[in-house]
């Protein structure tokens, strides 16, 4: 099995006490202070389990496979939310509820781009843009002015004084409903930082191409963009022939790799709700590797 989004390990230990102690559980994760977190609490909690931690992102999933030396995978995991140590923690700046120096980046050690950056440095249009693509934020045009305003004024260089900008610039009818009026924002700008979108997609593809026949990629996604990524992925490998019905024979080759297992997302219940609120936007999609 490969958790490909290890973060705090909440899945994988479960994963690791499952398969323990024959099976072998990959983690991948990008954030060093998630992996040796990560490490700890499964040789604490799954200490049968045979492990084995790559540092990386999902998007370079064939490299660390390879890197891993396995010829394939019964199970890939992908949940795409922020792990919670990642948010609980201010200095790494994806709260909008503490102050701290914007930056949200996951690989602080290879990832050079900051927050600060996209918000200092992009022009109007671009950061209305991100905001409309990446959070389907419906004042992004208002927001991206706002921020154009104020960062003339003096750089915006902490999370609470964007949250603040973001928070003016939304009118007052719109702050009191969808939870804090920052929020789409600071996802927008998270994830233009870390390049997600392009990750995601490339992290899907090389899933498929190293699941074992019967395999399984689940997918846990917390917005719509995530969600219809993974669908179109999904959907685009589970085609089979696309030749004009008219055609006596096939030619264009095509096959199915994927069968789709939900054709809807899954979504949690009112008792997962209730113990965990961040489940709430949770998406699942399932996609089956097919015999060659």
């Amino acid at each position: 099995m490969c958790d490909c989004t290890l973060g705090g390990a909440g899945h994988s230990v479960a994963m690791a006490q499952r398969i323990a102690p024959d099976g072998l559980l990959l983690g991948v994760d990008q954030d060093q202070m998630a992996l040796d977190a990560a490490k700890e609490r499964l040789r604490r909690e799954a200490p049968q389990a045979n492990v084995r931690l790559l540092k990386g992102n999902f998007m370079s999933l064939d490299e660390l496979l390879v890197e891993a030396e396995v010829p394939g995978v019964d199970c890939f995991l992908f949940d795409l939310g922020v792990s919670s140590p990642q948010l609980d923690i201010p200095q790494r700046g994806f709260s909008y509820n503490e102050d701290a120096p914007l930056d949200m980046r996951m690989d602080p050690g290879n990832n050079t781009t900051t927050a600060a950056e996209v918000v200092n440095q992009y022009n109007e249009a671009d950061l209305a843009r991100i905001l409309r693509a990446y959070a389907d934020e419906r004042h992004a045009r208002g927001i991206a002015r706002a921020i154009v305003r104020e960062r003339a004024k003096e750089p915006i260089a902490t999370t609470l004084r964007l949250a603040q900008i973001v928070r003016d610039a939304i009118p007052a009818r719109d702050r009191r409903r969808g939870g804090h009026p920052a929020r789409k924002t600071f996802q927008a700008i998270r994830i233009e930082v870390n390049h997600e979108m392009d990750a995601l997609d490339q992290g899907l593809r090389a899933a498929v191409r190293w699941a074992n026949p019967g395999g399984r990629i689940a997918v846990i996604s917390y917005h719509s963009l995530e969600d219809r990524i993974t669908k179109h992925v999904f959907n685009e490998m589970s085609q089979g022939c696309v030749c004009p019905p008219d055609l006596p024979v096939c030619v264009c080759g095509h096959v199915p790799i994927v069968k789709v297992s939900t054709r809807r997302p899954l979504v949690a219940s009112e008792d997962e709700v209730r113990a965990n609120p961040r489940s709430r936007s949770a998406l699942l999609r399932v996609a089956t590797k097919l015999e060659a």
